[in-house]
C-alpha cells in the first residue's frame, strides 16, 4: 500500500525539514537581504512552526496509514481547508464545493525541543475521479508547499510592520485568508528569487480576525499580478519572433523528440553561437517548446527540488547554466509541441511561423491606423492591399499557400461529410461523375482530401493565375490529376452545374457586401440539389477566449475581413438565396457550415 501513495516520500522530506530548522537560520534563507537587526526583530516576533505539503490520497484510511509509517501520528480530525480550497478551485476553475480539502497537522519536535508541525492538506482522490489531473498538475509543482511563521501576540500594527519588512526584501504578496473554522488569519508571501531555502512561498499567520490589513494584503497582490500579467502580454511579440527565428534557423530539424541533444553539438550542427543559442533554447522552453534533459541541468518542468520545496523550474536549471544564467551546457530536445515547427512533419506549422514573424508582423504595425480609419493597415504599411502584394511577390506568395496548409488538420473531417456521399449517388443515378468546386482553393489541400477519399468525384478548382501551377503540381502530387480541371478567374467565374461547392477560409476575408456578392455567385452556379460547405472560424458568445477572436483582428487590419457569429453566417447566405441547414465542428477550432438553396431560389 505504502508504494502505491505517491506522497509519501514528500511527506518524509518535509517532516524532516522541519525537525532540522530553527527560527533565524530559515528567515536568513528566506530572505538574504535582512541585516542583522531586522532579522533579530522578525525573530523576536515569528516562530518557525511548520512546513506545508499537499497530499492526493485515494481516502482519509490511506492517509492516516501513510502519516504513521512517516511517524507523523495525526490524533485529531481533519479540519476544512477554506484558503486552500480556493486556491485549487481557482487554479484549476473547479467549483470549491467538489474540493473537500481539509487540514491535518501532525506534530513534529524541532532539535531543539520545539513544538512544530507538518501541516498535511489532504484532497482524496479515489481511483477513476474526476481529479486525477488536478493531483497530477499539483504533485509536479507543489503549489501549496510553504514554511510558515505563527506572529506572537498578533495586532494590525504589528502584521503591517512585518508584512513591510517582508516586502522590502523582496517578498510579493502571493494570497492568504481567514479561516473562520480556526479564528486564524493567513498572509501568504511569494519569497525573493534569491531565496536559498529550496521553498518558494512562506507564510504569517496570526490568531484572530485581521481582514483589514488582509484586504490590503490582496489588493498589493492583484495590482503586482496585473501587473505582471501586462508585462508579459506586451512581450508576446518576443515570443513570435523567438519561435520564427528557432524555425528559420533550422534548430527543430535538428533536434529529436526522443533523445537529448548536447548544447554544443546542436551549435555545431546548426552553424549557431552556443550561448546565444542556449538562451533562445531556455526561453522556448518556458513556452514548452523544448525541454531541458533530466540529469543535464535538470528538468525543465519544474517539480520536488528535494528538500521540501517547489523548485519551479527555476534552480536546477541554473546550476546547469552556472548559476549566474550567462553558462552553457545541456542536452536539449523537442516536445510535442515543438515538433510542429519542423519542415518535415506532416502537420509543419513552420511556414506560420515565419510568416506571422515577418509580413503580417510588419502589418500589425498598421493596426493603430485601422482602428482609427476603418482601413486595413497591411496597405497603409505595404502602399497595396494584400492579396496584389502578394501576388507581386512570388516567394511571398510560396510561403502564404504554405502557411494555409500549415492549418489543414482542420480538414480532417471534411471528406466524411454526407454531402459527399449524396453527390455520388446522385451522380450515380445520372449517369455521370459527381464533381466538387473548391472556389478560391488555393493550392488544393482540401480537394486533394476530398478526391483522394472518394476515387469516383472529380474536382474544379477556381484560383488566381499566380496560384494555378502550385495547385496543379500539388493535385498531381497528390495523384488527383487526372480527376481535376483548373479555372483562372475571379469569384464572378464560379463553374455552374456541380454537385458540391466549397468555401475553405474564404468569407472572412471580405466585408459582408462582397460576401453577399460571393454566395450570390456561387448560389447561381449551383444546382437545385447542390450543397454548398464553408469552412470557417466562427465566433462564440461573449469574449471568452478563442482562436476566431485572434483571427477576427488580424482579418481587420490585413485585408478588411473579419470573422462571423453562425447566426451572422446565416443571415448573409439567406441574403444569397441560399439557407444554412447544419453547422458542425472542425479542428483547430473551426466549423464547417452546410448550406442549400431555398426552396424556389
Amino acid at each position: 500500500m505504502l508504494t502505491a501513495f505517491p506522497d509519501t516520500a514528500h511527506l518524509r522530506t518535509t517532516a524532516e525539514f522541519v525537525r532540522d530548522q530553527d527560527t533565524a537560520s530559515l528567515l536568513a534563507l528566506l530572505l538574504p537581504g535582512l541585516d542583522g537587526s531586522e532579522l533579530r526583530s522578525l525573530t523576536e516576533r515569528c516562530c518557525f512552526t511548520h512546513a506545508a505539503v499537499l497530499v492526493f490520497p485515494p481516502d482519509w484510511d490511506t492517509l492516516h496509514a501513510e502519516l504513521a509509517a512517516c511517524d507523523l501520528a495525526a490524533d485529531a480530525d481533519p479540519a476544512p481547508s477554506v484558503v486552500v480550497k480556493e486556491r485549487l478551485a481557482a487554479r484549476h476553475r473547479r467549483d470549491p464545493a467538489t474540493l473537500d480539502v481539509r487540514i491535518l497537522r501532525p506534530p513534529v519536535r524541532g532539535r531543539g525541543g520545539e513544538s512544530r508541525m507538518v501541516e498535511v492538506f489532504a484532497l482524496p482522490v479515489p481511483p477513476g475521479s474526476g481529479l486525477a489531473e488536478v493531483a497530477d498538475v499539483e504533485r509536479a509543482r507543489q503549489h501549496e508547499a510553504h514554511v510558515a511563521f505563527d506572529v506572537d501576540r498578533a495586532d494590525p500594527l504589528l502584521l503591517s510592520g512585518l508584512r513591510t519588512i517582508l516586502i522590502r526584501h523582496g517578498a510579493t504578496p502571493d494570497g492568504g485568508g481567514y479561516n473562520v473554522h480556526e479564528n486564524g488569519t493567513v498572509f501568504y508571501f511569494a519569497t525573493p528569487p534569491d531565496s536559498t531555502s529550496g521553498y518558494r512561498r512562506m507564510e504569517l499567520y496570526a490568531s484572530g480576525d485581521f481582514r483589514d490589513v488582509l484586504a490590503v494584503h490582496l489588493a498589493e497582490q492583484r495590482a503586482d499580478q496585473d501587473a505582471a500579467t501586462l508585462l508579459r502580454l506586451m512581450t508576446g511579440a518576443w515570443t513570435t519572433q523567438a519561435l520564427a527565428a528557432f524555425a528559420e534557423l533550422g534548430v527543430p530539424d535538428a533536434l529529436d523528440t526522443e533523445f537529448g541533444t548536447e548544447l554544443e553539438v546542436l551549435a555545431k550542427q546548426t552553424g549557431l553561437h552556443a550561448d546565444s543559442l542556449n538562451r533562445l533554447l531556455r526561453y522556448l522552453a518556458m513556452m514548452g517548446v523544448v525541454r531541458r534533459d533530466a540529469g543535464s541541468g535538470g528538468d525543465s518542468a519544474g517539480g520536488w527540488d528535494g528538500d521540501g520545496g517547489d523548485s519551479d523550474g527555476g534552480s536546477s536549471d541554473d546550476c546547469a547554466d552556472g548559476g549566474d544564467g550567462g553558462g552553457i551546457g545541456g542536452s536539449w530536445r523537442l516536445t510535442g509541441l515543438g515538433s510542429l515547427l519542423r519542415a518535415d512533419d506532416s502537420h509543419s506549422m513552420r511556414s506560420l511561423a515565419l510568416m506571422y514573424a515577418g509580413t503580417f508582423y510588419q502589418s500589425f504595425t498598421g493596426l493603430a491606423h485601422t482602428v482609427r480609419t476603418g482601413r486595413d493597415g497591411f496597405e497603409h504599411v505595404f502602399g497595396t492591399h494584400h492579396f496584389e502584394h502578394f501576388g507581386r511577390h512570388p516567394g511571398l506568395t510560396d510561403l502564404f499557400q504554405q502557411s494555409m496548409a500549415a492549418s489543414a488538420l482542420m480538414f480532417d473531417p471534411v471528406p466524411d461529410h454526407p454531402a459527399f456521399a449524396a453527390a455520388v449517388e446522385h451522380a450515380a443515378a445520372r449517369k455521370r461523375p459527381a464533381t466538387v468546386v473548391d472556389v478560391a482553393g488555393g493550392t488544393g489541400a482540401l480537394l486533394g482530401r476530398i478526391l483522394t477519399a472518394h476515387p469516383t468525384l472529380h474536382g474544379a478548382l477556381l484560383e488566381r493565375p499566380h496560384v494555378v501551377p502550385a495547385a496543379r503540381e500539388a493535385l498531381r502530387a497528390a495523384g488527383c490529376a487526372d480527376r481535376c480541371e483548373y479555372h483562372v478567374g475571379d469569384f464572378a467565374d464560379v463553374p455552374s452545374g456541380a454537385d458540391v461547392y466549397l468555401l475553405s477560409r474564404v468569407l472572412h476575408d471580405w466585408d459582408d457586401e462582397r460576401c453577399r456578392e460571393i454566395l450570390r455567385h456561387c448560389a447561381k452556379a449551383m444546382p437545385q440539389h447542390a450543397d454548398l460547405l464553408v469552412l470557417e472560424r466562427v465566433l462564440p458568445v461573449g469574449t471568452v477566449p478563442s482562436l476566431a477572436g485572434s483571427w477576427d483582428l488580424h482579418m481587420l487590419c490585413n485585408v478588411g475581413g473579419r470573422e462571423r457569429h453562425t447566426g451572422h453566417y446565416a443571415r448573409l447566405l439567406a441574403d444569397a438565396g441560399l439557407e444554412l441547414v447544419a453547422h458542425s465542428p472542425l479542428p483547430l477550432e473551426g466549423r464547417l457550415l452546410h448550406a442549400r438553396k431555398m426552396s424556389g431560389a
